[in-house]
């Protein structure tokens, strides 16, 4: 099965930046479609952003021209670039690739925390 850790949260300020990063124990470029999601306090686990392999790219509505995805080939790693960070955003982001009918394919890694102060 694969393994994914995803590593890169902390405490931001609201209006700052933080850049996760998720790496894989297989390569991301064999993966299908590529994801974040997050589950904030009290919350079910939601969709935050998903990258196919062929380039295409889909955000929440929540998140949609704040956060990045993408990937870096050479460190077979997938980042998500969130700018314009609010108090809202708080909450565990994971990773995770997706089956041929849009699911979580992997086991869910132990998730980075994100915390966001106003």
């Amino acid at each position: 099965q694969v393994q994914l850790v995803e590593s890169g949260g902390g405490l931001a300020q609201a209006g700052g930046s933080l850049r996760l990063s998720c790496s894989a124990s297989v390569s991301i470029f064999s993966l299908n479609t590529m994801a974040w999601y997050r589950q904030s306090p009290g919350k079910a686990r939601e969709f935050v952003a998903r990258l196919s392999v062929g380039g295409a790219t889909g955000y929440a509505v929540s998140v949609r021209g704040r956060f990045t995805i993408f990937t870096d080939a050479t460190k077979n790693t997938l980042y998500l670039q969130m700018n314009s960070l609010k108090p809202e955003d708080t909450g565990l982001y994971y990773c995770n690739h997706l089956d041929i009918v849009g699911d979580a394919a992997a086991p869910w890694g132990p998730g980075t925390q994100v915390t966001v102060s106003s």
